[in-house]
């Protein structure tokens, strides 16, 4: 599955390196792209429910756009 969430409170390459770090240790997500202001995810979703990613942006200190 490949899905593109869009992410507040981004403002610098230090933001998006936050992201993709705390993204990065879930595991089934294949590729992922974080620019300011959103991530672009290909992930299994038989292994990988999109909450867990929700919580992990949260609480890397951002917030998930609905």
């Amino acid at each position: 599955m490949q899905k593109t969430i869009k992410i507040e409170g981004m403002s610098c390459q230090h933001c998006v390196k936050r992201v993709k770090n705390a993204l990065e240790v879930i595991k089934g997500i294949k590729s992922l792209d974080v620019s300011i202001g959103e991530a672009t995810l290909q992930f299994d979703d038989s292994l990988v429910d999109e909450t867990v990613i929700k919580n992990a942006i949260l609480n890397a200190g951002y917030k998930v756009v609905e």
